[in-house]
């Protein structure tokens, strides 16, 4: 039965695995190259308290240098889902091709048949994950230690969501093909609800997850270490009791975009204003993985275990 499971599942196992090596392909050159660079600048002498202006302004530089290209990383974010409904596809052609007829009337029982095909198709997943988790940890390591890892665009690709992520894409695409019988109708409608269900966890729900922190300080003082690194979800001008304040026309820069500029601070100081933020720190990073982790993974299962029970009492 694992023999036969594997060799309906060895094609998209086979994709899967051709898509992973392309992005190793394509990621290993540049992360070598952005390492290099950050030792050649000398970066990690920056993050210590004893980094003044001229770090700030190495690290701004480097930042810049590989914005673009951590941009076009970002994107990798979807792979999680195309992987899910890619490992989800021979269980739904199973229906659609009526091949499962043929199984069930040999000695294999219904619920071992399943249990085959979606264990199968679930480690496939898991593995997949831990590869893609790797390669996207390894790369981001210079640009972690600068800039943290909070930020969605590497959020999204550290720590363990991947692995719920692409837990649920599966459970997700396995139930529509379970109760619709067409493989790329319900890979196309599975990704889509995929898609919309972590675009509201990214822009909604995650700042949602743990009651967020916030801070007032003076421009005219440092940052406060919370912030470092942290998520900053919202961040004003203030009165010295975090109450928003609204600056007049033309007063320190109220006109244009708000920026850290030498003057700003003065200014500030003259009129009282304050900078207040609202945020998640950086601490939180492992507390909010295993949250969203636990919500997606828990969605993927529950949708694999309505697959399996419709498949078992209504195909």
């Amino acid at each position: 039965m694992i023999w036969v499971s594997w060799r309906r599942q060895r094609t998209e196992a086979l994709i899967a695995a051709a898509v992973l090596l392309a992005l190793a392909a394509f990621l290993v050159p540049t992360g070598l190259h952005m390492a290099s660079v950050y030792h050649h600048d000398g970066l990690s002498t920056c993050l210590g308290p004893a980094g003044g202006a001229s770090c700030d302004d190495t690290i701004q530089s480097f930042t810049d240098r590989f914005s673009s290209l951590n941009n076009l990383i970002a994107w990798t974010t979807l792979l999680p889902g195309l992987l899910g409904v890619l490992l989800a596809a021979p269980f739904m052609l199973e229906f659609e091709h009526g091949t499962h007829r043929l199984a069930w009337t040999q000695s294999v029982t219904r619920g071992r048949w399943i249990a085959g095909k979606l264990g199968l198709a679930v480690a496939c997943a898991l593995v997949a994950a831990l590869i893609l988790t790797l390669l996207l940890t390894w790369w981001h390591a210079p640009l972690v230690r600068l800039n943290g890892r909070m930020d969605n665009g590497v959020y999204d690709s550290e720590g363990i969501v991947i692995f719920g992520y692409t837990l649920f894409a599966l459970g997700l695409a396995t139930a529509v093909g379970a109760v619709w019988r067409r493989g790329v109708p319900a890979i196309v409608a599975g990704f889509a609800a995929y898609f919309a269900v972590r675009l509201f966890v990214d822009t909604w729900l995650r700042q949602r997850l743990m009651p967020p922190l916030t801070a007032t300080w003076h421009l005219m003082v440092p940052d406060p270490r919370a912030l470092r690194h942290a998520l900053v979800l919202d961040e004003y001008p203030a009165d010295a009791h975090g109450h928003h304040v609204l600056i007049p026309a033309n007063e320190c820069g109220a006109g244009r975009a708000l920026k850290r500029t030498p003057g700003l601070g003065d200014c500030f100081a003259r009129h009282g204003y304050f900078m207040h933020a609202v945020y998640e720190p950086a601490s939180r990073f492992w507390a909010l993985q295993g949250i969203e982790t636990a919500l997606f993974a828990a969605g993927g299962g529950i949708l694999l275990a309505f697959a399996a029970w419709w498949t078992y009492r209504r195909v």
